[in-house]
This record gives C-alpha cells, sequence and structure tokens, in this order.
C-alpha cells in the first residue's frame, strides 16, 4: 500500500512539474478608459513620474515607502525609484522613449518580493473630445518558479489587471479636474 501510495504521489507531482513547464513565458496586462480631457493632458499626468502620486494605484498602499526622482524631470530618460512594504516592494522605472501625446514606454524594473522586467507602454488615443488611455505591461516569465506562481495566483492579469483599473478610474478623476 505504501508503495503504490509513492507511487501516486510521483505520478502527481511529475504531472503538476510537466504543467508548470509548459506554461508560456510570455504576459501581458492590459487595460483601457476613456476620459473627457485632452490627450496633451492626459499624457502630461504619465510623462512626469511626479504626478503619480495622484493616480497611481501603488501610492496608497504604503504612505511610509521611501521614493526618489532621477534623471530628467519628465519624460525620456526620467527616473522613478521605490522602496516600500511587501505590497509595492521595491524597484524603478525610467521612461525609455514617448511621443507626445501618443505613446510613453516605461522600463520596470523590480528588486522585491522578486527580481524581474517589464516593458510598460501608455497609448493614447482621441476619442471624440477625450482620451483613451491603454496602459499595458508585457514581459517574461522564464522560470520554473515564476511559472508556478502564476499557476497558482491567476498569472500577472488577475494580480496587475485590477490594479490597472483602479489606476486609470483615478487618473480619470485627477486628468477630468484638470
Amino acid at each position: 500500500m505504501f508503495k503504490k501510495t509513492m507511487i501516486a504521489i510521483l505520478i502527481v507531482v511529475a504531472g503538476l512539474a510537466v504543467v508548470i513547464a509548459l506554461q508560456p513565458s510570455a504576459f501581458s496586462v492590459s487595460r483601457s478608459a476613456t476620459m473627457a480631457a485632452a490627450p496633451a493632458s492626459v499624457f502630461a499626468q504619465v510623462n512626469d513620474f511626479h504626478n503619480w502620486e495622484a493616480w497611481s494605484p501603488w501610492a496608497k498602499l504604503d504612505p511610509a515607502s521611501k521614493s526618489a526622482f532621477e534623471g530628467a524631470p519628465s519624460g525620456k530618460g526620467a527616473v522613478f525609484k521605490w522602496s516600500g512594504n511587501d505590497q509595492v516592494g521595491e524597484g524603478s522605472m525610467t521612461i525609455v522613449d514617448n511621443e507626445p501625446a501618443k505613446q510613453i514606454r516605461i522600463k520596470l524594473a523590480f528588486v522585491r518580493p522578486f527580481a524581474s522586467t517589464a516593458d510598460t507602454v501608455f497609448d493614447f488615443a482621441p476619442a471624440g473630445s477625450g482620451t483613451t488611455v491603454t496602459w499595458t505591461m508585457s514581459g517574461e516569465n522564464n522560470n520554473f518558479i515564476a511559472k508556478a506562481f502564476c499557476l497558482f495566483t491567476g498569472g500577472p492579469d488577475k494580480m496587475v489587471g485590477p490594479e490597472f483599473e483602479k489606476g486609470l478610474a483615478q487618473m480619470k478623476r485627477v486628468a477630468e479636474k484638470k
């Protein structure tokens, strides 16, 4: 009986390992919202990291977090670094490219809770008299542990998607007041 139980456990563990290994390594999370504000106005909210505290969903998770701004004051070359509690972790964002009122590309680098990088893009498209903002984060889960984590937590879309929705709703409130 013990031998059969051990064989069954090994089969389950091996099957789980195969399922985890076959998980896709690439991920992409994207959310959009339309705001009653001009593309240039909404673009300014994202292009200057100093503005993010007013709408970023992570800014309110740890009021005691430490942050620093480096590089350009805004736009290409602007850097935002943070270190906070377990909910916000530690990392940096660097604006690597932008096209005024159309797109901003950001390199996101996490130090903790686990080291990883991701590409973040904000697209701004005219929508009548307003703007549709699309916030996308994409990257790779290249190792077994990252794939297992995503399998059991629902992945980046389940973890980050709702935060993007909150951030876009808060950005809408800020942009529409301006």
